[in-house]
């Protein structure tokens, strides 16, 4: 594998686009940790780690929201938009038509997603500046509360464009990588805090060991059902072309197990983490009734966001499935070349069928990623040992790591037609 990498520096595009990636990642990282000025930062810090809400948002942001730095949004918003674009393809015709239009619909679809997400960092930035840090800011007047809601719009734009550049220019898809790094620049710190307890008594020892071991199994637990592929097989029949023969091959169309990677646990922490910034418009009481049933600091609270997060889990896995793997289209392209699945009749049967499996095995997938998400949560919920790199963000902390290998190796698979990891 080290060969391999090596090999990877070697050639010029590929040592490029990993050169860029990295820079950005610098930017992103440097970034996190410019403080806005004018912020009780120790203030803030003590509100995120009362608040599992809070510090959920934390960690996606790297750190960045407890010591409110330039991007203390994150690239929440640009998220969370892409989520209501999407879910709007279903709604409106014409959204599911630009979709499908090419590259120029393509483009469209990006500019609506930046727009949305403009309005919702405006409405964001806002809400926090007015809300959460409030009594956090050491002066309390208009043009300084404007100054604090502008730098936190502009950088998360600026967040949204590197995200756009990462997934133009550099290595796997822009949000993932920034979130991946930011949840990554945390484990530092959670190793110190556990060993701090363990040391000081607070934590047994045995229930940190158990903890690692949990880790290691959800580790192996994602990889295994990210490779994991159902593979249909397809019979291409003969046909005579001059003096030439032509088909008669045997292929197979791979469906993946968890078709959707990682996205569909993003989508679901995202909207999660939402309903905390219409609360702040909404006065205390509002406040109080999110922290009670819509976070996991209180014991209702906990059921209830971990039974939300199961179903907007499998709810995603579908959906984006759905959009990302189009069966109609399969049918239709394996018709033409004169392809079919043996003992399938082509057109609607065959469609029919790829549906039928494909929903089973977005099921599995999409059940067992939740249930490897709930365990480390569990875990750390009764055993009150504090971890960000546990549940949802290890799961997405993995898919992010196995996405990322998988394009480097394609990259090094076009160039040299070698396996990467052979």
């Amino acid at each position: 594998m080290i060969s391999k990498i090596k090999q990877a520096f070697k050639i010029k595009e590929l040592r490029n686009k990993i050169f860029f990636t990295f820079l950005m990642v610098c930017v992103f990282r440097l970034g996190a940790t410019i403080p806005v000025p004018g912020i009780n930062t120790k203030m803030i810090q003590q509100m995120v780690n009362g608040n599992s809400l809070l510090s959920l948002y934390n960690l996606f942001t790297g750190g960045a929201f407890s010591n409110f730095t330039l991007f203390a949004l994150g690239i929440g918003p640009y998220i969370t938009a892409s989520i209501i674009i999407q879910l709007l393809t279903i709604g409106f015709e014409s959204l599911a038509e630009l979709q499908k239009s090419g590259e120029e619909g393509k483009k469209k679809m990006n500019m609506y997603t930046k727009w949305v997400a403009l309005g919702l960092a405006v409405l964001q930035g806002t809400g926090i500046t007015l809300g959460i840090v409030r009594n956090a800011l050491i002066h309390n007047n208009a043009f300084f509360i404007i100054t604090v809601i502008v730098t936190l719009i502009g950088a998360s734009m600026l967040l949204m464009w590197i995200g756009d550049k990462i997934t133009e220019k550099g290595l796997g898809n822009g949000s993932s990588v920034i979130i991946f790094f930011g949840i990554v620049s945390r484990i530092p710190t959670d190793v110190l805090n556990i060993v701090q307890q363990v040391s000081s008594k607070k934590v047994a020892s045995w229930m940190a060991i158990v903890l690692l071991v949990v880790v290691l199994i959800t580790v192996l637990g994602v990889t295994f059902i990210q490779e994991s592929t159902r593979k249909i097989p397809v019979q291409y029949a003969k046909r005579v072309v001059g003096r030439k023969m032509y088909g008669g091959q045997s292929s197979h169309i791979p469906m993946k197990v968890n078709q959707s990677g990682v996205i569909p646990i993003i989508f679901a922490s995202s909207l999660l983490a939402f309903p905390q910034t219409i609360a702040l418009f909404m006065g205390s009481g509002a406040q109080d009734f999110v922290k009670q049933f819509l976070s996991t600091a209180t014991e209702p609270g906990f059921w209830i966001y971990r039974s939300l997060e199961v179903l907007l889990i499998v709810f995603f896995s579908y959906f984006y499935t759905a959009v990302s793997f189009n069966t109609e289209d399969i049918s239709k392209n394996m018709k033409n070349n004169g392809g079919f699945i043996p003992g399938i009749r082509p057109g609607q049967p065959t469609i029919d069928y790829l549906n039928r499996i494909l929903s089973r095995i977005t099921l599995a997938g999409a059940t067992f990623l939740a249930v490897i998400a709930m365990i480390p949560a569990f875990m750390t919920h009764y055993m009150n040992i504090q971890m960000s790199l546990a549940g949802t963000s290890l799961l997405i902390v993995v898919g992010v790591a196995l996405e990322l290998k998988r394009q480097l190796e394609s990259n090094l698979v076009m160039r040299s037609y070698q396996g990467f990891l052979k």
